[in-house]
């Protein structure tokens, strides 16, 4: 199953692309919630190119590392990418009310639709803020 998150940032695509693919913009908005955060960024950004975030529990309770290797990059317009056995794209549109930013996922078996969805959507969102807020 296939889950789509979208939301549209009121800023120039390549500021928008920018802030989604430098490593240290990166650490600062991937989080899904407040308790949590990334404490670490990699980015090659061309296929065949991996990358990497490490996500953390701010109490140090639990982390995890969200890798893979990109599979097709087109500069401020796609990002494809596999991660384990499953695949991402990422699409960049502008617009005249800005940039729409989309992603689509593969699921995964653990979690709930709703909750994925819920999860990316937050990272999505917190996106479109540190975009705008920068």
């Amino acid at each position: 199953m296939k889950i789509v998150v979208s939301t549209r940032v009121a800023a120039p695509l390549s500021e928008v692309w920018r802030a989604y693919t430098t490593p240290a913009d990166i650490m600062v908005w991937n989080t899904a919630s407040p308790d949590w955060h990334t404490t670490a960024a990699t980015v090659d950004l061309r296929p065949g190119g991996r990358f990497s975030s490490r996500m953390e529990a701010k109490d140090g309770s639990f982390g995890f590392d969200f890798a893979g290797e990109y599979t097709r990059v087109e500069p401020q317009a796609l990002i494809e990418y596999a991660f384990g056995d499953r695949v991402g794209q990422v699409r960049f549109e502008e617009g005249a009310q800005g940039v729409l930013v989309t992603v689509t996922f593969d699921a995964e078996s653990t979690h709930s639709e709703e909750q994925q969805r819920g999860g990316w959507q937050a990272i999505l969102d917190n996106f479109a803020r540190h975009v705008v807020g920068s």
